[in-house]
Formats: structure tokens, C-alpha cells, sequence
């Protein structure tokens, strides 16, 4: 049996476990797509964890759990006589054909960048009341800038260099460094605002994920704040007795505790 054959049976025999428990479970039997949302929004953070972690076992389990709720909506659909799986899945297949014309065309492309350009005009194209209809209003903020600006590179609304970028970051701090010494709480959340929005800009042409980065960040900070708590308990102290002195020092060993595990792996 070729390997293609063999992912269809797999995931024939992952719809055929989705009949049976819609069926005969009686939670699965409960579940709506409305009841299913918020367990879906759970599991792609469970993912999104795997991937910053590298732990490729726990994105194969959780691409499985995700999968899991595509088949569960589908089936779920079908009920409803709304549409199933096949209708999901020729309908990603024809957007997917439709919107690589350099693939499935004639059209041709020198880069990644005409590529996303392309993507772009496509989907207004399509119908889209606007350039940012693809943008989700409940995509946490930090995302929704970078899909914002994304959007607007893919029509040219984009600056030209890192540089200028960088500039702009500089003219914003400057301004939010202003307002500070103004003392005005709604202007200063403003300048605020408009430099973290920069600083998004700015990841994007050093090409990070400025969420990726941050959660990082987090849990750098919060496995360093876990070593002084614990380090403290052993002294049989509390972490809020400490002076600002101790817990620097304690913070210079979280941090060269660090060091030691990255070179050790």
C-alpha cells in the first residue's frame, strides 16, 4: 500500500470513529459548534506551546486534537445538512488553486514578496468588503498588528528599508517620552500604543514573530521567577522578604542557571 492510500485510510478510519462516538458517546452526542469553540481556541494554544517548546510529539498530538474538532464541525454540519467534510475540503483545495496562479497559472513571481502581493489582490477580488476583512476583530492585539501591516505590505503600503523603520521607532519614543513629562495618562497611552505598534513593524523586517518572541520572553522571566521563589522556600524564606538586593543576586543565578542548562543540552 503507497503512502497516499495509506493516509486516506487513516483518515477514513478517523471518520468512521467520529460517526460511532457522535452516536453513541453521550458528551460527544451533547456537543454543538457552538459548545466546541472555546475547547478549539484551547487546543490551538496547546499547539501554539508546542511549537515554541520544539516539541515535535506534542504538535503531532495536538495537530491530531485540532484535526479532531474539524472532523467533530463537519460532522456536526452534516447533520444540519449545512455542508461535511469533502464540502471543507474542496473548498480550501479550490481557494488554494485559485490563489496560487503562479503555481496553477501563468502567472509568474520573482519572490516570496509578489507571492503575498498576488495573495492580496487576489482575495479582494473574491469579494472582501475591505483590505482588513481577513483580520479577525478577536485576534489578540499583538497578532492583529502584524496581520494589519502584513495586509498593508501586500499592496505596497509598506516602508522601503529597515532603516526607515528603525526611525520611526526612534520618533516614537521620543513622542511617548514626551507625553511622560506632559503627565497626560490618555496621551501617554497613546504614544504607548503607537511605539509597541512600530516595534511590530520593526519585527516584521528583521522577520521575527513579535508574539512568538514575547511568549518566549515570558517564559523565560517566569522559569527565572520560579528559581528564586523555590531557591528562597529552601532558605525557608518568603520571596516577599527579601531585600532588593537579595533578590538581584538571586536573579544573577537564575540567570547563569540558565546559561549552565543551554550549554548542557
Amino acid at each position: 500500500m503507497n503512502s497516499k492510500s495509506r493516509k486516506l485510510d487513516a483518515f477514513a478510519k478517523l471518520l468512521d470513529i467520529m460517526d460511532l462516538l457522535r452516536n453513541e458517546c453521550p458528551w460527544d452526542k451533547k456537543q454543538t459548534i457552538e459548545s466546541l469553540r472555546h475547547l478549539t481556541i484551547e487546543e490551538t494554544y496547546e499547539l501554539s506551546e508546542s511549537i515554541l517548546k520544539g516539541d515535535r510529539s506534542g504538535i503531532k498530538e495536538e495537530l491530531g486534537d485540532i484535526l479532531l474538532h474539524i472532523v467533530f464541525y463537519a460532522k456536526i454540519a452534516s447533520e444540519e445538512n449545512a455542508f461535511d467534510i469533502k464540502d471543507v475540503i474542496d473548498q480550501i483545495s479550490q481557494k488554494l488553486m485559485y490563489r496560487h496562479p503562479h503555481i496553477f497559472g501563468n502567472i509568474k513571481v520573482a519572490d516570496e514578496s509578489d507571492v503575498l502581493k498576488n495573495w492580496e489582490v487576489l482575495k479582494l477580488k473574491e469579494g472582501k468588503n475591505n483590505l482588513l476583512s481577513g483580520v479577525p476583530h478577536s485576534l489578540p492585539s499583538l497578532i492583529k498588528a502584524q496581520r494589519i501591516q502584513e495586509k498593508a505590505a501586500g499592496v505596497g503600503f509598506d516602508w522601503n528599508t529597515e532603516e526607515e523603520v528603525w526611525s520611526k521607532v526612534q520618533e516614537e519614543l521620543v513622542e511617548l517620552k514626551v507625553e511622560i513629562q506632559n503627565g497626560s495618562q490618555n496621551k501617554i497611552e497613546e504614544e504607548f500604543g503607537d511605539f509597541l505598534f512600530s516595534m511590530v513593524n520593526y519585527a516584521r523586517f528583521l522577520n521575527i514573530n513579535p508574539d512568538s518572541v514575547l511568549e518566549k520572553a515570558n517564559q523565560k522571566f517566569s522559569k527565572r521567577l520560579l528559581f528564586i521563589e523555590n531557591s528562597t522556600k529552601e532558605k525557608g524564606k518568603s520571596i516577599n522578604e527579601l531585600s532588593h538586593s537579595e533578590l538581584n543576586n538571586l536573579w544573577l543565578e537564575a540567570k547563569n542557571y540558565d546559561s549552565s542548562e543551554d550549554e548542557s543540552s
